[in-house]
């Protein structure tokens, strides 16, 4: 007999498993909270791009290691790495909370993400960019957004948009 805890477990485990299946309208739905989702990932990105840059930096001045406690820049060093161990955390948080919408984030620098769609019966991506006005591309699984195709051009299932199991 499974007991509260465990089956609480299953269930858990069976909609981690359960992926949605998005029609251009059902993603475009869903765009406001996902902007503003990739708005705080590219300001997010940015500044771990930075602090990551500052601490090679501080690494190649003179009188500078990481191992010197003795070091002017010791201290410095320290902080900026705890700083980025935070960033690394909150991005997987953003990276989370678009999973839970069923948006999987493509590339944090570009503001590129992706809703699971079919086409012709096959699972492939609607592709969406932070700036643009609505969902209005896709591509397949093995591509990336510098391959996408456009919606007018190409016809994506609008029939078969339900959650589907993977």
């Amino acid at each position: 007999m499974v007991s509260g805890k465990n089956k609480g477990l299953t269930i858990m485990n069976a909609e981690a498993q359960r992926k949605l299946i998005f029609n251009p309208d059902e993603a475009n739905l869903r765009l406001p909270l996902v902007r503003a989702i990739v708005k705080d990932i590219i300001a997010l990105y940015e500044n771990l791009h930075d602090r990551q840059e500052r601490i090679e930096e501080i690494k190649n001045l003179p009188g500078s290691t990481t191992r010197d406690e003795d070091s002017v820049y010791s201290e410095e060093l320290l902080q900026a790495e705890l700083d980025i161990e935070n960033d690394k955390e909150q991005l997987k948080t953003y990276e989370d909370e678009l999973l839970e919408l069923g948006v999987e984030l493509e590339d944090p620098a570009l503001g590129v993400v992706n809703f699971p769609t079919l086409r012709e019966g096959k699972e492939v991506y609607l592709c969406w960019r932070l700036g643009e006005e609505e969902v209005g591309h896709w591509h397949s699984l093995d591509e990336t957004y510098s391959d996408r195709r456009s919606l007018l051009e190409e016809s994506i299932d609008n029939d078969d948009h339900n959650d589907m199991l993977m």
